[in-house]
């Protein structure tokens, strides 16, 4: 029996959230950058607009971009899981045989909601570090690994 752990809803919500204030505010500033003639007006100095003119005209493609790239970031992140099976945990591409666990730190997943997974990979010991704010779950997840290594 397959345990997942989805993302977790406060990530998606900080990803939405993010792309909708990077658009929303780049939007504010091309309005008025290029609309609002009392802005104009006001940050114009001798027929020369002053930096903050200038921030306000050249900034806003790139905030409106940005929030276009984690809007589609969160397209493509949204159904990432993180699922014990039987024989081993797999993490995205990461797929991590139980037997090659070699320790696992659950210090401060009670305080502080996450752990950490010591695994040989060729040879190599590699860190896992697995976070209730990245995934839902977790806690199961977690009782499962410490059930199939012990």
């Amino acid at each position: 029996m397959a345990i997942e752990a989805p993302l977790s809803r406060y990530k998606k919500q900080n990803l939405l959230i993010m792309a909708v204030i990077l658009i929303g505010v780049g939007l504010w500033f091309a309005y008025d950058g290029y609309k609002n003639q009392d802005f104009i007006n006001k940050h114009t100095v001798d027929g020369v607009p002053d930096s903050t003119l200038n921030f306000n005209r050249k900034a806003p493609p790139f905030m409106v971009g940005a929030g276009i790239l984690l809007g589609i970031y969160f397209v493509i992140a949204k159904g990432k899981k993180l699922i014990a099976e039987e024989n081993e945990l797999i993490s995205g591409n990461v797929k991590i045989p139980y037997d090659a666990i070699e320790k696992i730190n659950k210090t401060h997943f009670d305080s502080k909601g996450f752990f950490t997974l010591t695994y040989n990979e060729n040879g190599q010991n590699k860190e896992l570090k697995l976070s209730d704010r990245t995934y839902d779950n977790l806690g199961a997840v977690l009782d499962h690994i410490v059930s199939k290594i012990s």
